[in-house]
C-alpha cells in the first residue's frame, strides 16, 4: 500500500457538505435517483420497515427475557428512538442525501469513522432483512395450516439450529422484494404503503380482541428477571427501530427533503412506538408470559386460543405475512441506498453505484444485496440475527447523535430545516441511552460484531483508502479535518 494511503490525516478527511449537495441535487431538485417520495410515502417507509419485526415475532424472543415487564423494555427502546429521531431530523434536514448515518459521519467525523459506520449499516440492514425474512415462514405456515390444512415441512421452513435444514420461504420472500425494488422506488413505496395500512388494521384487531380477555394475573410477577431482564429485552427489541435510518437513506429520492425528512421521522417514531406498546400490553394481558417462549407466530396463536375459532387467527396470520413482506422490502431498500453512497465515494466497487438509466435504480446493487440477504435468512437462526442488528443500529444511532454536536461546532451557519431543541442535552441523552442498550447486549454479540468490524477494516485498508473519491480532489491537510468551512473552500464540488 502506498505510504500516502497510511497518512493519518487521510483517515480523518471529511467529505465537503457542498460536494454532497452538488452530487445529489439538493438545491436543484435533480440527482442520479428519481425524486418521487412525499411525506406520506416516506412516513410509510419508516413505519413499514419497523412495524412487523418487533411486534409480529420478536415478542416470543423478548418476553421470556423480561416477563410482563417487556412493556417497559418497549418504552425504553421507544424513548431512545425518539431522542435519536430528533438528532436524525436535524442532520437529515441539513444533509438530505442517501447513506443516512454513514454520510452524516463522513461530513462530520471523517472517512475512517464514516466507513466503520457504513460497515455497521451493512450489518444492520442485511441482518435485519434476514431476521425479518426468517419470521415470515412462521406466519406463512400458520396461514397455510389454518386455511388449507397443510404446512411447509419444518426441514424446508426453518434454518439450521431451529429444527430445519433450509428456510425456503425466506428466500422466496427476498426474491419477491428484489423484483419490486428493481422496478423503482415509487412503485416499491406504494406497495409498502398498502402493506402498512393492512398491518395496522390487523394489529388494531389484535389489540381489541386481546384487551377483551385482559387478565391482571398474567402480568404477575411483573419483572421476574429484574432490571437486567428489562435491559436485555430492550436491547433485543431495539433492532426493529431501524426504520428511522431507512427514512434517512431515502434523502435523494424525496421531494423538498429539508421539510419532508424531519416530518417523516417524527411521524414514524410516534406511530411505531404507540403501536408497539399497545400490542405488547394486550398480548401480556391475554396470556401468561411463560407461554410466549417457543410460540411460533405468537400473535396469531394468542388470537386462536382466545376466540376458539380460526377466523381471527387467519386474519392475523395473513396480516403477518403481508406486513413482514413490507418490512423486508423497505429494509433491503435501505441497504441498497447505503451501498449506493459508499460506492459513489469509492469505499466499495463502482458496481454498487451504477444506476439503470430506465428505472433510475441501482439494479446490480439490489441483486447483490438480495442474494446475500436471502442466503443469510435461509441458514441463520432469528435470535442471533436480531441481537447483531441491534448492535449495528445502536452504534449508528450513537454516531448520528454525536454528529449533531460536531456539526453545530464546525458548521453553525449551515442551513437546517430543523434544529434539535435544548442545545446539547438531547444529543447527549440519546448517546447515553444508546450506550446503555449496547451494554445490555450479550457477550456473543460483541464477539461477532468485533469479527465483522475487523473484516471490514481489512477491506478499508486494502481497497477503500486507495479508491476514495477524495483522493481525486485535493491532498489531505489539517484544514480539511478541523473546520467545515475550510473543507468546503478547499475542494471544488464534484458533480
Amino acid at each position: 500500500m502506498p505510504r500516502q494511503a497510511l497518512d493519518a490525516s487521510r483517515l480523518l478527511r471529511r467529505k465537503p457538505i457542498s460536494t454532497l449537495h452538488a452530487e445529489t441535487g439538493t438545491e436543484t431538485g435533480g440527482g442520479e435517483l428519481r425524486r418521487s417520495l412525499g411525506v406520506v410515502r416516506l412516513t410509510m417507509i419508516g413505519v413499514g420497515s419497523t412495524v412487523g419485526t418487533g411486534i409480529f415475532f420478536v415478542l416470543n424472543e423478548a418476553v421470556p427475557k423480561a416477563g410482563p415487564a417487556v412493556v417497559v423494555s418497549f418504552i425504553i427502546a421507544g424513548i431512545t428512538a425518539a431522542l435519536t429521531a430528533l438528532c436524525y431530523a436535524e442532520l437529515a434536514s441539513a444533509i438530505p442525501v442517501s447513506g443516512a448515518s454513514y454520510t452524516y459521519a463522513y461530513a462530520t467525523m471523517g472517512e475512517l469513522i464514516a466507513y466503520v459506520v457504513g460497515a455497521c449499516l451493512i450489518l444492520e440492514y442485511g441482518v435485519a432483512a434476514s431476521a425479518v425474512a426468517v419470521g415470515w415462514g412462521e406466519y406463512l405456515n400458520r396461514l397455510l395450516g389454518d386455511t388449507v390444512g397443510w404446512q411447509i415441512p419444518e426441514a424446508l421452513s426453518a434454518p439450521p439450529g431451529e429444527g430445519g435444514v433450509l428456510n425456503v420461504p425466506s428466500a422466496v420472500l427476498v426474491l419477491l422484494c428484489c423484483f419490486l425494488l428493481v422496478r423503482g422506488a415509487k412503485e416499491s413505496a406504494t406497495i409498502n404503503a398498502i402493506t402498512v395500512f393492512i398491518k395496522l388494521g390487523v394489529l388494531l384487531l389484535f389489540v381489541v380482541v386481546a384487551m377483551m380477555a385482559f387478565n391482571d394475573a398474567n402480568a404477575q410477577p411483573f419483572a421476574p428477571f429484574g432490571v437486567a431482564g428489562i435491559g436485555t429485552a430492550a436491547s433485543m427489541v431495539f433492532f426493529s427501530y431501524i426504520g428511522m435510518d431507512t427514512v434517512s437513506t431515502a434523502g435523494e429520492e424525496v421531494r423538498n427533503p429539508r421539510r419532508t425528512l424531519p416530518l417523516a421521522l417524527f411521524w414514524s417514531v410516534v406511530i411505531v412506538t404507540t403501536v408497539y406498546i399497545l400490542v405488547a400490553v394486550a398480548g401480556i394481558g391475554a396470556q401468561s408470559w411463560r407461554a410466549f417462549e417457543g410460540q411460533d407466530a405468537g400473535l396469531a396463536a394468542i388470537l386462536s386460543n382466545l376466540t376458539g375459532s380460526g377466523w381471527a387467527a387467519v386474519v392475523l396470520a395473513l396480516g403477518g405475512v403481508i406486513s413482514i413482506f413490507g418490512v423486508t422490502l423497505t429494509t433491503i431498500y435501505g441497504q441498497t441506498r447505503v451501498l449506493f453512497s459508499m460506492g459513489r465515494d469509492g469505499m466499495l466497487p463502482e458496481s454498487f453505484h451504477k444506476v439503470n438509466p430506465r428505472s433510475r435504480t441501482p439494479v446490480r446493487n439490489t441483486l447483490i444485496v438480495s442474494a446475500f440477504v436471502g442466503a443469510l435468512a435461509a441458514v441463520v437462526p432469528l435470535s442471533t440475527l436480531s441481537n447483531l442488528t441491534s448492535m449495528g443500529t445502536l452504534v449508528a444511532f450513537t454516531v448520528v447523535s454525536a454528529g449533531v454536536l460536531v456539526l453545530r461546532r464546525t458548521r453553525p451557519d449551515l442551513e437546517r430545516g430543523f434544529r434539535v431543541p435544548g442545545g446539547p442535552v438531547i444529543p447527549v441523552l440519546s448517546i447515553a441511552a444508546c450506550l446503555y442498550l449496547i451494554y445490555e447486549l450479550p457477550l456473543e454479540t460483541y464477539l461477532m460484531f468485533a469479527v465483522w468490524i475487523a473484516v471490514a477494516l481489512v477491506w478499508y485498508f486494502t481497497y477503500s483508502v486507495k479508491h476514495s473519491r477524495l483522493n481525486d480532489t485535493a491532498p489531505a491537510g489539517p484544514e480539511l479535518a478541523d473546520d467545515g468551512r475550510a473543507t468546503d473552500a478547499a475542494r471544488p464540488d464534484r458533480p
